[in-house]
Parts: C-alpha cells; sequence; structure tokens
C-alpha cells in the first residue's frame, strides 16, 4: 500500500507540473469549461489548483504530512469531479435524454470520484477510530460503483475505445473494449461484494498500466507538445495508483481479524 501511496503522490504532482506549465486545466480530466467557455480567472485558477496539487503530492511523501496532504489532494479531486457535473443538464438539453451521453459524463465524474477514494483511503490509513472505517467503506462502495461504470461507458462507446487500441494488437479494438469494459464490470462488482476484491482491485491496477505503457506512453511520443498527452499519462498513474491503494486497504481489513483473534 506504501508504495502505491508513492505512485499516487508522483502522479498527482506530475499533474500539478503539468498543469503549471501550460498554465490551464487538463480540460480533459477537469472540463472546467462546463461552467462556460470563458471562466473569468480561469488561468489564475488553474495556476492555484496546479500548485495546490504539486504541494499536496510532496505532502504525501513524509508520513507526518501525509494526512493534511490526503485531505488537500481529496479536495482538488472532488472539485475536478464537480467540473463534470454542469454537463448532465446541457447533454440532455442539447442532445434529448441520451444514455449514451449520461454515463458518459458519468464516467469523468466517476474517473476524479476514484482518486478522491483514494485520498480518503490515504488518510484513513493514519486514523485509527470507527468514523475512519466507515467512511473508507463507503469510499470502497462508490470505487466499485465507479469501475462499474467505467465498464458500461465501454460497451456503449465500443468506437471510441476500440480507437485508443493500438493497431498492432490483435484481435481488433472492439474486442479489446469489450474485455476491458467486462474487467471493469467485474472489478467493480467484486469489490463493491467483497468477493475476491483484494485480487479484483491487483488485478485492475495492472490493467491500468498496461494501459499506460499501450496507449498513454506512445500517445506522448506521437505529441509531445500535446497538454492532453500529458495529462492523461498523470491521470491514469493516479488511477492505477488510487486502483493499488484500495487493494492494500482491502488486504489489511483482511488480515485484520486474524491478527487480532491470534493464534
Amino acid at each position: 500500500m506504501r508504495v502505491g501511496i508513492y505512485v499516487f503522490a508522483v502522479a498527482s504532482i506530475a499533474a500539478g507540473v503539468i498543469n503549471l506549465i501550460w498554465h490551464d486545466f487538463a480540460l480533459g480530466w477537469q472540463p472546467i469549461t462546463a461552467f462556460g467557455d470563458a471562466v473569468p480567472g480561469r488561468e489564475l485558477l488553474a495556476i492555484v489548483t496546479a500548485t495546490w496539487l504539486v504541494i499536496a503530492g510532496l505532502a504525501l511523501l513524509w508520513r507526518r504530512s501525509a494526512a493534511g496532504g490526503a485531505i488537500a489532494l481529496g479536495v482538488v479531486y472532488a472539485v475536478f469531479a464537480i467540473f463534470w457535473l454542469p454537463r448532465l443538464y446541457w447533454i440532455v438539453r442539447l442532445y434529448g435524454f441520451s444514455p449514451a451521453h449520461l454515463i458518459g459524463v458519468l464516467d469523468g465524474f466517476c474517473q476524479q470520484a476514484i482518486l478522491v477514494c483514494a485520498a480518503i483511503i490515504i488518510w484513513a490509513f493514519s486514523e485509527a477510530s470507527s468514523r475512519a472505517a466507515r467512511i473508507v467503506r463507503l469510499a470502497s462502495s462508490v470505487f466499485g460503483a465507479s469501475c462499474i461504470i467505467f465498464g458500461v461507458g465501454h460497451y456503449v462507446g465500443i468506437a471510441n475505445v476500440a480507437a485508443l487500441v493500438p493497431r498492432w494488437l490483435p484481435p481488433g479494438g472492439a474486442f479489446w473494449a469489450i474485455l476491458t469494459g467486462t474487467a471493469f464490470v467485474l472489478a467493480g462488482l467484486a469489490i463493491s461484494f467483497g468477493i475476491l476484491d483484494v485480487l479484483a482491485a491487483r488485478l485492475l491496477a495492472a490493467m491500468l498500466l498496461v494501459f499506460s505503457a499501450l496507449v498513454c506512453f506512445p500517445w506522448i511520443i506521437q505529441d509531445p507538445r500535446g497538454h492532453e498527452a500529458w495529462a492523461g499519462n498523470a491521470y491514469n498513474l493516479a488511477a492505477a495508483a488510487s486502483a493499488w491503494i484500495v487493494a492494500g486497504w482491502l488486504a489489511r481489513q483482511e488480515a485484520a481479524p486474524r491478527r487480532w483473534h491470534g493464534p
């Protein structure tokens, strides 16, 4: 779990540095434009939140400041999740009630929600209280539900997901879109219901790391000056770390009763 926390910290720092370089939000994951095309002080807000990410990520690297860093990251990732909510209104107004479009917006919301869940677990890691345990159980359920949304998003957007799959990878993009969508759904169900949940979270982290190697990193090579390419790599690394952190927490919870009762 400690390694997952370090990776989460590095990914958050990287996201902040990337946004500082471009003086803007990574709109694919932080769609502040959902509040309008001309948000007052957008560049200043981007710089402030990017600096926040860097400082909070650095705080995670030391045990004494980790809880505060986790809270700070949870807040900023929750803000990024809120950025998606106006689209629930605009999507219906522009396109009518479309399940595919709504799932797309919820997918974006959940992408940030899983980072909030990871931050909550890191905070709870330093809190020995029943309140922290209850909050983490809720966070784990939200993480699992978010994975199910990701899977459904793959099903309703097969063409978009398939386009991300390298062309050299057999048997084709549609196959991998459906397979990874199914993996997300199964992982979400396992985590939500506590059935092979540790294994599911670990496999999910591994799948996201493979996605980083096959899709995200080549994106930088294709577009080395693109903000979204660099931001996508930082986000996916944070998402993989989040699954890693969830797996670590679940493993600790499974081991706790055995340590309590003794031999």
